[in-house]
């Protein structure tokens, strides 16, 4: 299943995100962990050093890698010259699933050991200085959207993506490729403002939602967001001195995590599972469709010189299904 972090900058969406990891990991689930914010610090959280965070490989830099594996024989999609961030699969294409090597997880990610097992790392990269002054960062996440777009999961594999910050989700399609979204916020009017932007933005594209409470000291910050956010209020996580510890790059086991909050991860975990069970895969693929075609209009075809509304395949839908009849074989 798909997971996103959300929220306002220094909510603490990638502290949470990493706990959810590395509970997964626990849990002995198999988990692919995506930072797509442009400030990295997914990797840092999850206990990497300095050198080793800053060694990940970007998804941004592999992007033509990328779009020429999951092209395939699609016969649709002339060449991954003519593939934008949204290009939806169809009959020939290569999808990914989580348990597999292929080219694109060997160039573009990193085994993460934890204390309870590993993870697969993948991150967008960070602004290059050929970047600074003249590129948007939604061209790095582009590439986090292409992969999530042919990828199958199931429902005891996890995809968890730190997302950028605030409502710079919708600048693309990506915020409708989850089966469950923790939008983090605080207990301030700063903290519950994303979320009600949030809210509106996915109203028409059936998000799943639930917001968790971070830095909550006491029942009143937890009536505040219960009034601001109503029965989108799903948890509420106050201090941890295994998170300041953790911060500070002295972090002790994971098994050490206070109990109260282990508890509040395994409800995270619960509602995502709940969800999952409710993925419309007809729905999913359709709403792929819609964004790539806007994408195509509004600057795509453009861009590429191709009517890239003709690469959707009209009878494709992406399921679990689909392990390779019809869907050229990972290399």
């Amino acid at each position: 299943m798909k997971i996103a972090f959300v929220g306002k900058g220094g909510s603490g969406k990638t502290t949470l995100s990493s706990l959810f990891i590395r509970h997964l990991a626990a849990n002995e689930a198999h988990v692919i962990a995506v930072d797509a914010d442009i400030n990295q610090h997914l990797g840092a959280a999850l206990g990497l050093d300095e050198a080793e965070a800053a060694a990940l490989p970007a998804m941004g830099a592999h992007l033509p890698l990328i779009k020429d594996y999951l092209r395939g024989a699609n016969p649709r999609i002339a060449s991954a010259e003519t593939m934008i961030k949204t290009t939806p699969p169809g009959e020939g294409s290569r999808l990914l699933r989580v348990r597999e090597d292929n080219p694109i997880f060997a160039a573009c990610s990193r085994t993460v050991r934890l204390d309870d097992g590993d993870v697969r790392l993948m991150a967008t990269g960070p602004f290059t200085e050929s970047d600074l002054g003249v590129a948007c960062y939604h061209s790095k996440v582009g590439a986090v959207e292409l992969c999530l777009n042919h990828l199958v999961d199931g429902p005891d594999e996890y995809v968890v993506v730190d997302m950028t910050a605030g409502s710079d989700s919708f600048a693309s399609g990506m915020f409708t490729r989850f089966d469950m979204t923790f939008l983090v916020a605080e207990p301030t009017r700063k903290g519950v403002s994303v979320y009600r932007q949030y809210k509106e933005y996915a109203r028409d594209f059936g998000v799943a939602l639930k917001v968790v409470g971070n830095k909550v000291q006491g029942p009143d910050d937890l009536e505040f967001l219960r009034a601001e956010v109503g029965d989108d209020l799903l948890i509420g996580i106050g201090h941890s001195d295994w998170v300041r510890s953790m911060e500070k790059g002295r972090p002790s086991r994971f098994e050490l995590l206070e109990a109260d909050n282990r508890m509040a991860l395994q409800t995270l975990q619960d509602t995502a599972e709940d969800s999952y069970g409710l993925r419309d895969w007809e729905r999913y693929t359709r709403q792929m469709v819609h964004f790539h075609l806007k994408n195509a209009e509004s600057w795509g075809n453009e861009k590429t010189g191709a009517d890239l509304a003709a690469q959707v395949d009209p009878a494709f839908v992406l399921d679990e299904r689909r392990t390779g009849a019809g869907v050229t074989a990972p290399a």
